[in-house]
């Protein structure tokens, strides 16, 4: 088609001194971004973390004190712990996001072609100006908000609307007041789908729609559970850090004033009277103290939380999902409610025609089945179809421009339209939203004809007599009809009635009409959704589909997705939502299923209520009408395919817009918390340990068992090999089947406390009485035993903790339970022993060791190997007791 530039339009294009003049007093097209920090302050913004806040404090109380005792150790190690956790979580962040903004990027080297002196210039989207002329056609995205002045255009809108259908534009109307449902006014981010014309920019940049709806995505969301937990957690370690604290220095002081006075008055007195020695004292249960506070905190926590997230980021990224907030993956496995998209979510978001239904009630699965019922019925239908039809062949033979119902509609008269060439319509009324209908006039075989298409409930009321097989009119039976449209309606399809009428009717289409068919068009579900969405229902996760669609089609789709069922099947209208108090909507939300004809308000209505009643709510979107329900979200799953905007507000974009992956990420973040669950038992076991070993050993007149360097081995088993080790546990489909923690579920548990203190204390005895129960002298010669204690003790303490990791590793009896699943854990677990054996034989006076005979090597693992059966005995006691929870468990194998 030729275009109709006004030449007088076309030479008013600007001047570049005009195009700089615009800039300086409207802005550029660009859109203010929300600053992304550089990676030195985003590493510093995370030294906001509560765990790392509890080992900043440890970190300057250890200082204080280690001039006086020169314990260098802790304060390093500490120091180490807390660079590596955030150092870690900013490189995974800077990474994920890095890998978004490519995203965009490639989305904004778009460009678009403006009119400057008269001239057609290739621009990219970001010099657009207020006052520039843009050029648009079928296919292009405009680039700001301005006044169509010439052509005619048909634009896609649902990405600020929601609405499928396309929205046509013409110049001229109303200027005054900025209105999507204007008909001259275009917006940025919407598309083209049919004609040409002329642009004139008024809005560029922030000012524009989109520009506004960036703006209001960069403002902040609600703590993320995730961090509530570690918040509470923080909040739990360090009142138990303090108190034990607190009892071991007041222990530590009686114990050195009964020494030193027994408690005698005249003692008592005489050791008063002598304040240099009294502040020893002090300052000695002082440091005691803050050596049991630094040595309880888990400071490998924030380091584990940080590899556990970054590594199944990269895994999730094998399935399609990008992570963009690592908090989100976690946040995933709390859903309780997931607000989700129908249209290439739920579906592969391809409408085809699925059957054509004629007045006789003959079902035709093809246009060539229907022409060898009847050619006469056949060839009015294909005309109604291929020809009252906004969208065009390509030069490829495909589809292009109008509406997604045109386009299906057009692909279904596909192989017939190549091979016929119908003249030009005289006259053609397009579809209005208004009317529900669309018309054309043409001449066919010398013949006048008017062809209309649209919503049944628009053309049957005007059909008098439908068209029989042979070609003949018979009376019409509306009720007949309407019987078929609802029987279609209930299998999710979109309906819409062809019907025509001779001559020509100057608009006056429906009266008199004769009735061809029924098409029904459908959207087919993507392959696995009902099985995907079967499995976030036993999860425990409300899934509420959201549509545009009319009540009987999206109960249908949502009966064939399997979120609506016989007595499941709750669905509201937009009116019927509004019509709602926020309390009446509350009560409905257990039940809700199915929102039809949504519009982009009733999802940030739904998200609010929900979280209002508790629940961590996800959203999934693609337009930007979606995205302040997924900024308000805890979670937005922005879909891959969608606008910028709500990518922008997204935590995770899912690449192939597939719910199937929703349902991984759902899998992944329920498997992320279980492995911090597993983590924080193993080291706080050996946290406790090595405090109850430290306080009560220097009472059993074993004064410093384990050295700085010994320590430091420790340490690195506790914090970094560990976090390697249990941030490689697999995604196991049993998470699915247990319901979703609440927001404010405390990560540690009474369970999890009870295994802590078992093996704990149980590790406790057997490290004290292995020192000071004569166990390795029967295995060595008197005069080597005192030489080899030591090495012993070491060798005991490391061992204890490499076969509580596999207790701590899961809640069954067997240990071994999908170890295969993760390798990585087996092969740190057998690399530190076999490490340990390397310092136990060659570590020399760096580690004070000594090399152990065989027998007290084997005794010595023989009694590390005792906490597996302890705990074994454990688990057996819980599993059998009344209410425990290890006694639900689906399988103890």
């Amino acid at each position: 088609m030729e275009r109709t530039t006004s030449p007088s339009l076309a030479a008013r294009g600007l001047s570049p001194q005009a195009v700089e003049r615009s800039r300086q007093k409207h802005g550029s097209n660009a859109l203010t971004k929300q600053g992304r920090s550089g990676f030195g302050k985003q590493l510093l913004s995370n030294f906001g973390d509560p765990i790392i806040k509890i080992l900043l404090a440890a970190l300057l109380l250890n200082l204080l004190f280690v001039f006086k005792e020169q314990n260098w150790f802790e304060s390093v190690g500490i120091a180490i712990a807390i660079f590596l956790a955030t150092f870690v979580s900013t490189l995974s962040e800077y990474g994920s996001e890095s890998a978004f903004l490519r995203l965009q990027q490639e989305a904004q080297a778009l460009r678009c072609r403006v009119m400057r002196e008269g001239k057609i210039a290739l621009i990219p989207l970001e010099e657009v100006v207020v006052g520039d002329l843009v050029l648009l056609e079928s296919g292009e995205r405009i680039p700001a908000d301005g006044l169509l002045v010439e052509g005619k255009l048909a634009v896609d809108q649902s990405s600020l609307n929601g609405e499928s259908r396309e929205a046509q534009k013409v110049p001229g109307g109303a200027r005054e007041g900025w209105d999507i449902s204007r008909e001259n006014q275009l917006f940025r981010g919407t598309v083209v789908c049919a004609g040409n014309g002329l642009m004139q920019v008024q809005r560029v940049g922030d000012s524009t729609f989109y520009g506004g709806m960036a703006r209001q995505m960069q403002q902040d969301t609600r703590q993320s559970p995730l961090k509530l937990r570690l918040e509470q957690l923080a909040d739990t370690l360090s009142r138990l850090g303090f108190a034990a604290a607190i009892l071991v220095a007041l222990a530590d002081l009686l114990g050195e004033v009964w020494q030193l006075t027994g408690f005698q008055t005249p003692a008592l007195l005489s050791l008063l009277s002598q304040p240099p020695q009294c502040l020893g004292l002090l300052l000695e249960s002082l440091t005691l103290a803050v050596t049991v506070l630094v040595v309880a905190v888990p400071e490998g926590l924030p380091m584990m939380i940080t590899v556990v997230l970054s590594s199944n980021m990269r895994r999730m990224l094998k399935d399609h999902v990008l992570v963009r907030r690592l908090v989100g993956i976690e946040t995933s496995g709390s859903l309780n409610i997931l607000f989700t998209d129908k249209t290439g979510t739920l579906t592969r978001g391809r409408l085809q025609v699925r059957e054509l239904v004629t007045g006789e009630g003959g079902h035709f699965a093809s246009p060539q089945s229907l022409r060898e019922h009847s050619l006469p019925l056949y060839r009015l239908c294909f005309l109604c179809g291929a020809y009252n039809n906004e969208s065009t062949l390509s030069g490829q033979g495909q589809p292009v421009g109008g509406n997604a119902t045109d386009r299906a509609l057009l692909q279904f008269f596909l192989t017939q339209a190549r091979q016929y060439t119908a003249p030009s319509p005289s006259w053609r009324s397009p579809f209005d939203s208004r009317r529900k209908f669309s018309a054309v006039t043409l001449r066919d075989s010398g013949q006048t004809l008017t062809l209309v298409k649209g919503a049944p409930e628009q053309i049957l009321p005007g059909c008098t007599q439908y068209l029989s097989a042979d070609g003949s009119a018979l009376p019409f039976s509306q009720e007949k009809v309407r019987r078929t449209w609802q029987e279609l309606t209930k299998k999710a399809y979109r309906v819409l009635a062809l019907a025509y009428t001779p001559g020509e009717t100057g608009g006056s289409t429906l009266s008199g009409l004769t009735f061809l068919g029924l098409i029904a068009i459908g959207d087919t579900l993507r392959p696995q959704v009902k099985k995907a969405v079967e499995q976030v229902r036993r999860a425990g996760v409300q899934v509420v589909m959201i549509t545009g669609d009319n009540k009987d089609t999206a109960l249908a789709m949502g009966e064939k997705a399997g979120l609506c069922r016989e007595n499941d099947r709750l669905a509201l209208t937009h009116d019927e939502l509004a019509a709602l108090a926020d309390e009446e909507v509350k009560a409905l939300l257990p039940r809700l299923r199915v929102v039809a004809r949504a519009m982009p308000q009733d999802k940030s209505r739904l998200v609010t209520l929900a979280q209002e009643m508790g629940l961590v709510a996800g959203m999934t979107g693609d337009g930007i009408n979606d995205a302040p329900a997924l900024k308000l979200s805890d979670v937005g799953f922005a879909m891959g395919s969608g606008a910028e905007v709500a990518k922008e507000a997204g935590d995770i974009v899912i690449l192939d817009d597939n719910f199937q992956s929703i349902g991984k990420a759902i899998l992944y973040g329920r498997t992320i918390f279980k492995s911090i669950r597993k983590f924080i038992v193993f080291q706080l076991t050996m946290n406790l340990c090595a405090v109850g070993v430290s306080v009560l050993g220097p009472f059993l007149g074993v004064e410093n068992p384990i050295t700085v360097v010994q320590m430091l081995w420790v340490n690195i088993i506790m914090d970094t090999l560990a976090a390697l080790a249990y941030a490689g546990e697999a995604p196991l489909e049993e998470y699915m089947e247990e319901p979703p923690k609440k927001r404010d579920e405390p990560i540690f548990t009474s369970a999890m406390l009870h295994q802590v203190l078992c093996m704990g204390l149980y590790t406790i005895l057997l490290c004290l009485a292995f020192l000071k129960l004569p166990l390795l002298t029967q295995v060595l010669p008197p005069q080597q035993a005192s030489f080899y204690l030591l090495t012993g003790f070491f060798a005991l303490f490391i061992f204890c903790g490499v076969f509580n990791s596999f207790n701590a590793r899961t809640e069954r009896l067997n240990l071994l339970a999908h170890l295969g699943k993760n390798p990585r854990f087996l092969f740190i677990m057998v690399m530190v022993g076999l490490v340990q054996c390397l310092l136990i034989y060659r570590g020399g006076s760096l580690f004070r060791t000594s090399p152990l005979p065989l027998p007290a090597f084997q005794l010595v693992l023989l009694l590390a190997f005792s906490v597996i059966p302890v705990d074994f005995v454990r688990k057996l006691i819980l599993r059998r007791g009344p209410g425990g929870r290890l006694r639900r468990s689906r399988s103890p194998f």
